[in-house]
């Protein structure tokens, strides 16, 4: 995707080959900045602190740091207090265990000179394998698009996202949004119903700011906002990303999603998810019951960061002093709610045969 007209990914090795390159995704969208990381404390940091956020980006960053831990000691110590570390960063997107897993499996059994080239080059692999996955998915959503705005006899096809399942919540293209643009490069007319997202804006910060960044017409809403719009038909398609999703079709998205889904099925609009395979976990069955749902801190909630009027960029606290504040950052949509879920093998139902069809190899190790 672009950032100013020039190509960019989320994630990339710095010039000197070794360190990690990232855009801090707190600092949008009022500054671009880029950061470097050098050490494994530098990406749990920048994981947990949602410099880089997403599932997809999380495992990308994830397994470049055990590169960078290894870069320091390559011992079998040294990789497992790295992968604890990690872990332990954001336990709700799944992506982010299976990248660690990945990691492993590609150095454990080698010999201590061998490991840092080879942790390295997975490293890489798992972009570029996260690039081409959102690459499948946008083609298979967009032919989904397409046709609803074959349907609208010249009017845009209206898509309403929540959260940000972009390019910025991957290394590149996106998942929930990859449809979105390969409509949009196709010709097609669509217009996107952005969700403001609160906690954190991601909707409004990240989500409209790189879809202005590539020409998508957009519109921001507030987060209550969505099921009046489908009430008097101004919505065609709710679309959004996940962080897990269970071998029976439970989905794990931002918090707020689950609201968006049952006012679609009230007012009969389809409600589908994007998502890479790596984010489905086949080791789970009841989303609301076992996937664990991260709380973050109550700063989040309190207190919002924003441009003031001469131009500086300021945090301002909303909340009085003294009240408590809950913060859950992810809900879980169960899969009766869910039209389908839009991979890189196609649009699938959510069920458990269907999605253990489709990714027969990965269903098979979980067991």
């Amino acid at each position: 995707m672009k950032v100013d007209g020039k190509d960019m990914r989320t994630i990339w090795l710095e010039p000197d080959g070794w360190s990690v390159g990232i855009i801090d995704q707190t600092a949008l969208p009022h500054q671009f900045t880029t950061v470097r990381l050098s050490s494994v404390q530098d990406v749990a940091r920048a994981i947990a602190t949602m410099q880089v956020r997403g599932a997809p980006l999380i495992g990308a960053t994830a397994a470049y740091g055990v590169a960078l831990a290894l870069r320091a000691d390559a011992s079998d110590e040294a990789l497992e207090r790295a992968c604890t570390t990690l872990a332990a960063t954001r336990p709700s997107a799944v992506n982010l265990k299976w990248a660690l897993d990945e990691m492993v499996a590609v150095v454990r059994n080698r010999p201590r000179e061998e490991r840092l080239a080879a942790a390295y080059r997975r490293a890489a692999e798992i972009c570029d394998e996260d690039v081409a996955i959102n690459q499948a998915i946008g083609r298979h959503g967009a032919n989904l698009i397409g046709a609803i705005a074959a349907n609208r006899a010249g009017h845009p096809a209206q898509v309403l996202t929540h959260c940000n399942a972009g390019w910025l919540a991957t290394v590149d293209f996106g998942t929930a949004l990859a449809p979105i643009y390969v409509a949009h490069d196709r010709g097609a007319a669509v217009h996107v119903w952005v969700d403001e997202t609160r906690p954190r804006n991601q909707g409004a910060a990240l989500t409209a700011w790189e879809l202005g960044q590539h020409g998508v017409p957009h519109t921001v809403i507030a987060d209550n906002t969505g099921g009046h719009l489908m009430q008097h038909g101004m919505v065609d398609m709710v679309l959004v990303g996940a962080d897990r999703v269970t071998a029976d079709g439970d989905v794990c998205n931002k918090i707020g999603t689950y609201l968006k889904a049952l006012a679609a099925k009230d007012n009969g609009v389809p409600f589908y998810v994007g998502l890479p395979s790596p984010t489905i976990d086949f080791s789970l069955s009841d989303g609301a019951a076992e996937i664990p749902i991260e709380q973050r801190t109550a700063d989040e909630v309190a207190t919002v960061t924003g441009r003031t009027v001469d131009g500086r960029v300021e945090k301002v606290r909303i909340v009085p002093e003294g009240s408590t504040v809950a913060n859950y950052g992810f809900d879980v949509t169960p899969a009766r709610l869910v039209s389908g879920l839009i991979t890189e093998r196609g649009v699938i139902e959510p069920r458990r045969d269907a999605l253990a069809a489709a990714f027969a190899e990965r269903a098979q190790a979980a067991r």
